[in-house]
């Protein structure tokens, strides 16, 4: 098989749960600027969009990039170990990454980090490169992103964005890639459909099933 199917995956919610280090360094944050804490359920909201979308709702635009100063303090020193491989997704990378197509990731936590957290919990000897915004907030759109990245793999007969927010859908509908959610992540099953995804998952094991049909 050629090597012209290219498969990106969101990080945060597909293929991690980050729930408890991205919440307690956004609360470290607020606690330092002494800003309350919001409610479960607007944190589980949190994971998934941009740092710079969410925390101006929580601090205002003015103490933005100091509260995401502030949550990348912890989350250098510990708050990126506070994250684990769903279960079943090393499994599921294998398979894909074996039937011989190309895989990326593409979020929008600092590339720096997201690299840190592929290698750690194993996943980079399956993911050619990982794809991140800057630290001043470059590419953290979602769109904006996967233009860059397509950009730099350009010789592809198809194109698949997997993630769990609409974020990752919409994206991908504009650069002219498959869409397809998971909705074992922190999007629902109806923001997965509003958003446009041709093909919802339910579990990590599913994933190749799902993703390879589109390759057949």
């Amino acid at each position: 098989m050629n090597q012209q199917y290219h498969i990106y995956f969101d990080l945060d919610g597909t293929l991690t749960d980050p729930y408890e280090g991205i919440t307690r360094c956004i609360l470290y944050a607020l606690d330092e600027l002494g800003f309350d804490h919001p409610s479960e359920e607007y944190l589980h909201n949190c994971i998934g969009p941009p740092l710079y979308d969410t925390f101006p709702e929580m601090v205002g635009k003015e103490l933005t990039l100091k509260a995401i100063d502030l949550y990348r303090e912890r989350f250098v020193d510990v708050g990126w170990q506070e994250n684990k491989p769903y279960e079943g997704i090393l499994d599921a990378l294998e398979t894909i990454s074996a039937a011989g197509h190309t895989l990326f990731v593409a979020t929008s936590k600092p590339h720096v980090q997201a690299r840190r957290i592929v290698q750690h919990f194993g996943m980079g000897q399956y993911i050619k490169k990982v794809y991140g915004c800057e630290l001043d907030g470059t590419r953290s759109n979602k769109a904006e992103l996967l233009k860059y990245a397509i950009d730099e793999n350009p010789r592809a007969e198809k194109r698949t964005m997997v993630g769990d927010r609409k974020h990752d859908l919409i994206g991908a509908i504009r650069n002219g890639m498959r869409p397809i959610g998971v909705s074992y992540g922190y999007g629902s099953v109806e923001e997965l459909s509003s958003a446009g995804a041709v093909d919802i998952v339910s579990t990590p094991a599913s994933l190749p099933e799902i993703v390879l049909k589109d390759f057949a």
